[in-house]
C-alpha cells in the first residue's frame, strides 16, 4: 500500500516524450496528496515518435486515470489492435497472428492446445489455429467490436489495445498531469549535484543556470540514461548476443491499403519490418541487425515495402537490447529506455514504462527511502524485462529458415537456460510455464510456437479420452460458431469513424 506522509514529496521528472508524461500524469492524479511533480524537458531534444503499438494492459493504465477511451482514441489518431500478425517468421510462406485472446475452448481442466496437439502429432487435416481464436478471425477480417464480457461466450474471449501516434500522446497526456497539477520547466539538464555522504542526488542544473531540488528523481531521458546510467553509473547488462538488432529505420506513408486491427511483423533478411495502421497514417520501420546489413541497404528495402505515398524521409535510431542491472539506485528510478529497451517485435516498450510507474506507485516512498522498497521494485522490473527478453528471442530462434546470414546466426545461437527450459517443456509435454508474475500468459506462447512449427510431441494424457472424430467435430462446430458470430460486426475502420474519429488538428 502507498505510504502516507504530511510532507510532499518532490518529485523531479527529467525527459518528457511517453515515458516523462506518463509518469507525470500518473503520480499527479493519483499521488496529489503525497508528491509535487516537476517535469524537466527540452524542445530541442527530439522524441523516439514513430508510431507506437501497445498491449491490452494501457487500458487499465488510462481507465485508472480517468482518460475516456473514445476521446483519447480521437486526439492520438488511434486505431484498435486485436493481436500481432507475423509474416515469414518460422519460414517464408507462414502466417499466423498472436492474439489477445484465447484459442479454442478447454474442456474442464485441459486446455484446448492439448487436444489439438494430440491431433496434429496424429497427422489429421486441421483448419488453421487462427481460425478457432475469435480475436485472429475478427483481425482477418478487418472487423472489430468491444469484447461481450456481460454475456459472456465466444465475444468475451478476446482483449484489445490500441495504435496510435506517439507524437500525439505525449502532449495529450502532458495536458492531464498539467491539469492535475505537474509543473513543465523547459530547459536541459547540464549538470547533477549529489551529495558528498549518501551519493544521492540533490539537484539538477539547467542551461539556464536554474538548480532544481527534489528528493525523488525519474529519469526518462531516454537512451541517455542521463541520471542512472550516465550519474550514478550503473552498469547495463547487454542481451545483443541474443537480440543482435540494434538500428531500425522509419517512415510514415499514407494509408492506401487496409486499416487493418493488428500490427504486422513481417520478417526480412536481417530483421523484420513493422507496419502500424492509423486513423491518418501508417507507420512503417525496419528493425535490422547492423552486423548483417547497411543502413543504407535497408533504408532501400523499407522504401521499397511501403504500401503508400511516403509522408516523410527515412529516419534512423540506434539502440542496444538489455537493462540497467537496476532501475532504482538511492533516490533515482529509470523508467522506459533510461532503464532499459527491448526490441519491438511484441510491442513490449509502453508496457514496460507502465509497470515501472504502477510498480513505483505502490511503493512510493517518503522521504526516507528503505532499501526493502527499491529491492522488491527491482525484482519486479528485473522479472519482467527477463520474460520478455525470453519470448522475443523465442521469435528469431524458433525458425527453419536458413536463407541469410541473419537467420542462420539466430536459428543456431545458444539461448539463455531459462528459454530453453521452456521449450524443452512445450516440446515434451506441450506445457506452457504458468507465472504469477509476467505479461505474457498461455496463448501468447501457444501462437508462436504452434506458429512458427513446434509441434509438441506429448500433452496432457486426459486428452487421450475423446475419441478424434469428436474432437475434429468439435473443432469443426466451434469454427464455424466463430465464423458466424465475427460475421455480424462492423468493420474497424466503420466502427472508428462511428465511436472515435479523429480529432481535427
Amino acid at each position: 500500500m502507498t505510504k502516507v506522509t504530511n510532507d510532499k514529496v518532490r518529485v523531479v521528472i527529467v525527459g518528457g516524450g511517453t515515458a516523462g508524461w506518463m509518469a507525470g500524469a500518473a503520480f499527479t492524479r493519483l499521488l496529489s496528496g503525497q508528491c509535487s511533480v516537476r517535469l524537466i524537458e527540452s524542445d530541442a531534444i527530439g522524441v523516439v515518435g514513430v508510431g507506437e503499438a501497445t498491449l491490452p494492459h494501457i487500458r487499465a493504465f488510462n481507465e485508472r486515470l480517468g482518460i475516456s477511451e473514445a476521446d483519447f482514441m480521437a486526439r492520438t489518431a488511434a486505431t484498435f489492435k486485436l493481436g500481432i500478425e507475423f509474416r515469414d517468421w518460422g519460414r517464408i510462406g507462414d502466417s499466423y497472428i498472436h492474439p489477445f485472446g484465447t484459442f479454442g475452448r478447454g474442456a474442464g481442466a485441459i486446455d484446448f492446445h492439448h487436444y489439438w496437439a494430440r491431433l496434429l502429432h496424429e497427422g489429421h487435416n486441421l483448419p488453421p489455429l487462427d481460425d478457432v481464436s475469435y480475436a485472429c478471425k475478427l483481425a482477418r477480417q478487418a472487423r472489430f467490436d468491444h469484447p461481450d464480457q456481460v454475456r459472456g461466450g465466444l465475444p468475451s474471449t478476446f482483449g484489445y489495445a490500441y495504435q496510435f501516434d506517439a507524437l500525439l500522446f505525449a502532449p495529450y497526456l502532458r495536458q492531464l498531469a498539467e491539469d492535475a497539477g505537474a509543473v513543465r520547466t523547459e530547459g536541459m539538464v547540464v549538470d547533477v549535484e549529489r551529495d558528498s555522504e549518501s551519493g544521492l542526488i540533490r539537484a539538477v542544473v539547467l542551461d539556464s543556470g536554474e538548480r532544481v531540488e527534489g528528493d525523488l528523481f525519474i529519469d526518462c531521458s531516454g537512451f541517455r540514461s542521463l541520471l542512472l546510467g550516465q550519474t550514478l553509473e550503473e552498469p547495463f547488462e547487454d542481451w545483443s548476443r541474443w537480440l543482435p538488432t540494434d538500428r531500425a529505420v522509419a517512415m510514415p506513408c499514407r494509408t492506401e491499403t487496409a486499416v487493418t486491427p493488428y500490427t504486422s511483423a513481417i520478417a526480412m533478411p536481417a530483421g523484420w519490418r513493422w507496419r502500424i495502421p492509423l486513423q491518418h497514417r501508417t507507420g512503417n520501420g525496419y528493425v535490422y541487425a547492423s552486423d548483417f546489413i547497411s543502413d543504407a541497404d535497408s533504408a532501400r528495402a523499407l522504401e521499397q515495402a511501403v504500401e503508400g505515398a511516403p509522408l516523410a524521409a527515412p529516419r534512423q535510431l540506434r539502440f542496444k537490447a538489455g537493462r540497467r542491472r537496476r532501475s532504482w539506485v538511492g533516490n533515482c528510478v529509470a523508467i522506459g529506455l533510461a532503464s532499459g529497451f527491448l526490441e519491438p517485435l511484441e510491442s513490449t516498450s509502453i508496457y514496460l514504462v507502465q509497470q515501472a510507474i504502477t510498480a513505483l506507485i505502490e511503493l512510493f516512498p517518503t522521504r526516507e527511502m528503505a532499501a526493502s522498497d527499491r529491492d522488491e521494485f527491482n525484482r519486479i522490473i528485473d522479472l519482467e524485462y527477463d520474460r520478455i527478453r525470453d519470448f522475443l528471442i523465442l521469435h528469431y530462434h524458433a525458425t527453419t529458415r536458413d536463407d541469410s546470414p541473419f537467420w542462420n546466426y539466430v536459428r543456431t545461437m545458444p539461448i539463455p537456460d531459462s528459454l530453453a527450459e521452456k521449450m524443452e517443456l512445450w516440446r515434451r509435454r506441450a506445457r506452457v510455464v504458468k507465472y504469477r508474475e509476467g505479461v505474457f500468459l498461455d496463448a501468447s506462447w501457444i501462437a508462436v510456437y504452434l506458429g512458427q512449427g513446434i509441434v509438441p510431441q506429448g500433452w496432457d494424457p486426459r486428452a487421450d479420452m475423446a475419441a478424434a472424430p469428436d474432437l475434429l467435430r468439435a473443432v469443426g462446430d466451434l469454427r464455424a460458431e466463430i465464423a458466424a458470430d465475427v460475421g455480424t460486426r462492423p468493420g474497424h475502420r466503420a466502427f472508428l469513424e462511428r465511436y472515435c474519429p479523429m480529432a481535427a488538428a
